[in-house]
């Protein structure tokens, strides 16, 4: 699938549906999540908020998860849908940067607006595999 052709809207779309599953307690910042995966099949995640903090899970690394889990391994596009639009944190940037810098990143806020990136835009002079060769 080329970007011209990926339905940007229907990435967010499920991205905001995933978001309206998070469990935020603590936070009350709802995250969701939608990735692409190279196969066309969208994989969702929404952020799960413990008591324990360390041991909460994002949105976009929940996703991720679930498509490695599913065989996934590349993947086109991610949409990511908050309150006010905010950027995937330095744990799952580093984490999306594993499967592809060239991942388009779509940052999203629940009004609509949306603003694209890529993973190695939102994570330069990045640490890969290539650092272990």
């Amino acid at each position: 699938m080329t970007r011209a052709k990926l339905d940007r809207e229907a990435l967010i779309e499920a991205a905001a549906a995933a978001r309206e599953l998070a469990y935020a307690p603590y936070s009350g910042y709802e995250v969701g999540a939608a990735l692409l995966a190279a196969s066309g099949r969208v994989y969702v995640g929404c952020n799960v908020e413990n008591a324990a903090y360390p041991l909460s899970m994002c949105a976009e690394r929940a996703a991720v998860f679930s498509a490695v889990s599913d065989g996934q391994r590349g993947f086109e596009a991610v949409a990511v849908v908050t309150q006010n639009g905010g950027a995937p944190c330095g744990s799952c940037r580093q984490v999306l940067l594993e499967f592809g810098a060239g991942t388009l990143v779509l940052i999203a806020d629940v009004e609509g607006g949306y603003r694209e990136t890529t993973v190695g835009e939102l994570l330069p002079d990045s640490f890969s595999a290539a650092d272990l060769e």
